[in-house]
């Protein structure tokens, strides 16, 4: 067996045997299957996909890649993913609400993908997070103060981590079959008893239209639950940024002001409480949904979540008094420029996938392998579905790092939003539930 032949086989719609998933997976952390090797698989899965036996067989292969682990602790081990949107910032939220809800989270999270943020990014924008403690630092975090937030170590899903970093810059970030994977891969292999999916349809998603979205979360629900891990999926709107700020500290920032209750984000806290129920119900930490969501809700009043994330922080290298002092730990961009709405209207449409792309281009993404992320420059303020504007008046806040990333910034951002003399229908966060 050798990749060639697993290549060609997938090419020609012959599938992903597998003992092929294996032998591939094996390659791809040891190294044996080279970068081009690598991506032309991810091609030909992106084109002619594998199936569902085969998204099982890849999945499994890349969980069992490196360490799997197992846990001993006096609550449920539970997580959440996303599948990747604009402005989505519910992880930094849902982790330490969780944690103080009873529940052990360990997130293994993954870097920017294309025109959507990274949690780990994110986080990095924090003085002295370190997300790479390796699985006994982990393992440590977790029991000390129940989340962790984390990248996968080289001990988990190896294969995954290769094949993540092929995807992002060979175009083939959108197959279901390698999202499916890949996400399963180090879920998995962190030893879950339950995971809470929130795939994400709309101009600022991977899975621009309903029945794309659907596909997937049946694909992940299916796949999770056939190899032993209880999940639901919820179906949330990405027509539109989530939260008003796009970039990696602008979106802790917001979560911070969120957490500790200085200006609620009502559509991050919604989705935030409408998984932590779900997510807790299927732990038996609560009895129903409902009463899931409620200790959620209360664990975000309280100030619960905040103190739990403040430890998080500090346990991973972070300010120690980072909770207290978050505006100015945070780095800010020296420009600031407002995008000015171009007449008098309401925001009928709003381009996430151009927002990304402009934050992307200010520094904010990679386009490519190696490029290195500068943690200030974003989106704030992002006007939404629905608001009444003035001509001159801004419908956001450009951060840039120079003059001249900002006047780009500022034009990609205007051409991303559409006004009319009508006021349109706002989208509901939450839209479907799909489960095994």
């Amino acid at each position: 067996m050798d990749a060639r032949g697993i290549i060609a086989g997938v090419r020609d719609g012959q599938g992903l045997p597998e003992d092929a998933a294996r032998w591939f997976a094996d390659g791809l952390a040891t190294g044996a299957v080279s970068d081009a090797q690598a991506g032309a698989f991810a091609m030909a899965v992106y084109l002619k996909g594998i199936g569902t036996q085969g998204r099982v067989g890849l999945t499994r292969a890349m969980r069992d890649s490196g360490r799997v682990l197992d846990w001993s602790l006096p609550g449920p081990v539970l997580d959440k993913h996303s599948t990747g949107g604009i402005g989505d910032s519910v992880s930094l939220l849902l982790a330490p609400a969780l944690a103080a809800c009873g529940a052990y989270v360990p997130m293994i999270s993954g870097r920017g993908l294309g025109h959507t943020g990274g949690t780990l990014d994110k986080l990095e924008a924090i003085p002295g997070y370190r997300s790479d403690p390796g699985v006994d630092g982990l393992r440590e975090v977790v029991r000390e103060v129940g989340c962790a937030i984390v990248g996968a170590s080289a001990d988990i899903a190896p294969a995954d981590r290769r094949l993540y970093g092929i995807r992002d810059i060979s175009g083939t970030v959108e197959s279901i079959d390698l999202i499916t994977a890949s996400i399963l891969s180090k879920k998995l292999a962190a030893g879950l008893e339950v995971l809470v999916l929130d795939v994400k349809a709309g101009s600022g998603a991977f899975m621009k239209t309903l029945d794309d979205a659907r596909a997937l979360a049946r694909s992940l629900v299916e796949t999770a639950n056939g190899a032993g891990c209880k999940t639901v999926a919820l179906i949330t709107d990405m027509s539109q940024p989530l939260g008003q700020s796009a970039g990696n500290a602008l979106e802790v920032l917001e979560c911070m002001e969120t957490l500790t209750g200085t200006a609620v984000n009502a559509a991050l806290w919604e989705v935030t409480v409408a998984l932590g129920g779900e997510a807790l119900a299927l732990a038996k930490l609560a009895d129903s949904v409902t009463d899931g969501a409620a200790m959620i809700a209360e664990a975000l009043e309280s100030g619960r979540a905040a103190a739990a994330f403040g430890r998080m922080v500090a346990a991973l290298g972070g300010p120690a008094d980072f909770v207290e002092r978050y505006p100015d730990r945070l780095p800010a961009a020296p420009v600031i420029r407002p995008v000015l709405a171009e007449r008098d209207g309401f925001v009928t449409r709003i381009d996430g996938a151009a927002l990304g792309h402009a934050v992307v281009r200010l520094g904010g993404g990679r386009l490519v392998g190696g490029d290195r992320i500068n943690p200030s420059v974003g989106l704030s303020r992002l006007s939404r579905i629905g608001d009444e504007m003035d001509k001159a008046e801004p419908l956001a806040f450009v951060h840039a790092a120079t003059e001249t990333a900002a006047d780009a910034a500022v034009a990609a951002v205007a051409a991303a939003y559409t006004l009319a003399a009508d006021a349109p229908r706002e989208p509901a966060l939450v839209i479907e539930r799909v489960a095994g």
